[in-house]
């Protein structure tokens, strides 16, 4: 699978769709690696080209030491298009993915057809949550939290229902480089973009989950009203809504995507 060095890191990234078509880019959530969007793939690659790649010290990127910054992940974001060549895309992010939409939406619209926000919040828990956090991982590793994590992806009815699904998804997520998780969950705590979402002026949907239990709807909600002129979408899901209600998800971004400028 192709490589390519970015800021001091080498990243992980995949095509699918043809090579003429408009550009979605897909940023993955913390613990998770580009695999997270399977489920969106078959349809969007149709029409689009899309973009996905593991964020620095996720799936096959490079963990390189921290402290991580949400600015250094997003200049990573448009370090990887500035190395493939493209100009602009259609960007959407979920969770971790979405705190780095923002970020380029504030810092570097002129890159941006159009952001697709999901399962995120302009501020993210507190210190005290994340400092906790980081202090169990360093103290256990990743594995110990797993159980927990996915109780926190997906509610109770879809983890009994799929286990196939949970599996393959506690899978990735104890794969995820403990330092590197570590890293970004620095990232995470100490971004907080409430003061600056309102300078985004990329047309904006935003993504929350009625069951999400770590960016709840009002998180969501605050962002819709944030930013001028966004858009809100509400799915039947927990915190991965694009797996857990995954035929929605996908034809909500495509119906979104589809009214968009393309440049």
């Amino acid at each position: 699978m192709p490589h390519t060095k970015i800021n001091g890191a080498s990243l992980h990234y995949q095509f699918d769709g043809a090579e003429s078509a408009p550009v979605i880019l897909f940023s993955n959530s913390l613990g998770t690696n580009l695999h997270m969007w399977d489920a969106q793939i078959s349809a969007l690659s149709k029409t689009y080209r899309v973009l996905r790649y593991d964020s620095r010290g996720h799936g096959q990127s490079e963990a390189t030491p921290g402290p991580y910054t949400i600015e250094m992940l997003g200049k990573d974001a448009i370090g990887l298009l500035d190395a493939l060549d493209i100009r602009r895309v259609l960007f959407c992010g979920l969770s971790l993915g979405g705190v780095i939409a923002q970020w380029l939406g504030v810092h570097a619209r002129d890159r941006l057809n159009a952001i697709v926000i999901s399962n995120s919040a302009a501020k993210i828990g507190n210190d005290d949550f994340w400092n906790k956090r980081i202090e169990k991982l360093r103290e256990g590793g990743i594995a110990p939290v797993a159980e927990a994590q996915l109780l926190r992806w997906f509610t109770a009815k879809y983890v009994a229902a799929n286990p196939d699904v949970i599996e393959r998804m506690k899978q990735m997520f104890v794969a995820t480089p403990v330092d590197g998780y570590i890293a970004t969950c620095e990232a995470i705590r100490d971004s907080d973009l409430r003061g600056a979402i309102n300078h985004i002026q990329t047309p904006t949907l935003v993504i929350a989950g009625a069951h999400d239990v770590v960016t709840p709807p009002a998180d969501g909600k605050f962002m819709a009203v944030g930013i001028p002129g966004a858009q809100y979408a509400e799915m039947n899901a927990s915190h991965l809504s694009n797996i857990e209600d995954a035929a929605n998800f996908t034809s909500t971004i495509l119906d979104f995507f589809s009214h968009q400028e393309v440049r």
